[in-house]
């Protein structure tokens, strides 16, 4: 279907009855026909406009016709302009040949033929609501190219996140299995060898110190499944927003102080040692069995990660916020996985192949968050890591 676009025609001529004799005899409801009276009129249309056809007399004062031509045919604007000349002058003046060499496409001689001049219109104004069709198709498929490739990449950067997620979920999984499998183990493990003492009659094997270990090692493996469970409960409950927050007073200094006396055992068995300090009682609003998951995780992270040096725990107050901060002296965290280090599944990389889902930061940056805190890590590779914690003293109700 050709454009429904109006044609616009530009008539030329220093006569005003020429003009409205031509304008009458090509106008149409689908054309709009401008009219000029000087070359000087008829450029400063051309700047206004986007015309199908011009028709030009050739001999008007100043500039002549030619010469407009010249000049339409040097811009850029204007150079494409189909150019019609119209002259009373006899063939013998060549003016005919004259305006083929300035570009125009056809030459009428007055009087003008009605017939012949409204078919060339006709054909010209076809040939502009052809092109401008094209144009219209050519910019159409080329916004339509645009958004494919904006869409291709859209497509691309979804593949990816997805390839991502999906090697997430297997990595996930195969630490799962791991994790999971290494309580088992040892259950099982501390199972069978109770059986074999049953079967051989060794009684000497269940004797009250004997019994004493069986139970701390089946507590620890235990706790090692809950605590598991647990983690993967709590990411469960922040994707579906019912994370419990469950504010109430009580004194985080102490509260730090008794998670770091029952590390004390894990940290004397990996050969480090923990040293707290506070100064004061720092009390504030807040669900302590979640702050204490949140002191638990960043422990057991400094532990794992400290290498077998000291690692110094602290509570201050600061104003209307509480902190805590965790310093270990191990190998560091790198600038780019300080940047994830807090996302769910993630580690730095270069503590894969320790154990761990890599949830706890997860799950304790969105603690954090839960109380209007922040939760931030400052490490240099090879001089380990400082983990902090700001807690506004007063949280909201419970959500």
């Amino acid at each position: 279907m050709l454009s429904q676009t109006p044609a616009k025609l530009l008539i030329v001529d220093d006569l005003p009855e020429n003009l409205l004799a031509l304008e009458a005899l090509i106008s149409r409801s689908d054309r709009e026909v401008y009219k000029a009276l000087s070359a000087d009129d008829a450029l400063s249309l051309l700047l206004q406009h986007e015309f199908a056809l011009a028709i030009l007399d050739v001999q008007m004062p100043g500039m002549n016709g030619f010469e407009l031509a010249e000049l339409m045919r040097s811009t850029e604007k204007t150079k494409h302009i189909p150019i019609v000349f119209v002259s009373a002058a006899g063939r013998e003046l060549n003016y005919a040949f004259k305006g083929y060499e300035t570009g125009a496409v056809d030459f009428l001689q007055k009087p003008l033929d009605t017939l012949a001049v409204k078919s060339k219109v006709n054909v010209f104004v076809d040939l502009y609501r052809q092109r401008k069709t094209l144009n219209e198709q050519l910019e159409a498929l080329e916004r339509s190219r645009r958004q494919q490739e904006t869409l291709l990449k859209q497509l691309q950067a979804t593949q990816a996140e997805l390839e991502h997620a999906v090697r997430m979920r297997d990595d996930f999984m195969s630490v799962v299995s791991h994790e999971v499998r290494t309580p088992l183990n040892g259950l099982i493990l501390e199972t069978q060898l109770r059986k074999m003492h049953i079967a051989k009659g060794n009684a000497e094997a269940f004797c009250l110190d004997k019994m004493r270990g069986m139970v701390e090692r089946d507590e620890r493996q235990i706790q090692s499944l809950i605590r598991l469970i647990e983690d993967m409960l709590d990411v469960s409950r922040i994707r579906t927003g019912k994370l419990s927050i469950r504010p109430a007073m009580f004194d985080l200094a102490q509260l730090v102080g008794n998670v770091v006396d029952r590390f004390m055992p894990q940290a004397i068995n990996a050969g480090m040692e923990i040293e707290y300090s506070a100064a004061a009682p720092v009390i504030g609003n807040w669900d302590e069995f979640r702050i204490e998951q949140v002191v638990a995780n960043l422990l057991t992270n400094a532990l794992r990660y400290g290498g077998k040096g000291k690692v110094e725990v602290a509570v201050r107050a600061e104003g209307d916020w509480a902190c805590l901060t965790v310093r270990d002296h191990g190998a560091g965290i790198s600038e780019e996985d300080q940047r994830r280090i807090f996302l769910q599944f993630e580690r730095a990389s270069n503590r894969h192949g320790v154990a761990g889902l890599g949830l706890g930061l997860f799950i304790s940056e969105q603690i954090v968050s839960a109380h209007q805190g922040r939760i931030g890590v400052q490490s240099t590779l090879g001089e380990g890591a400082l983990f902090s914690v700001h807690l506004p003293r007063a949280t909201g109700g419970e959500q």
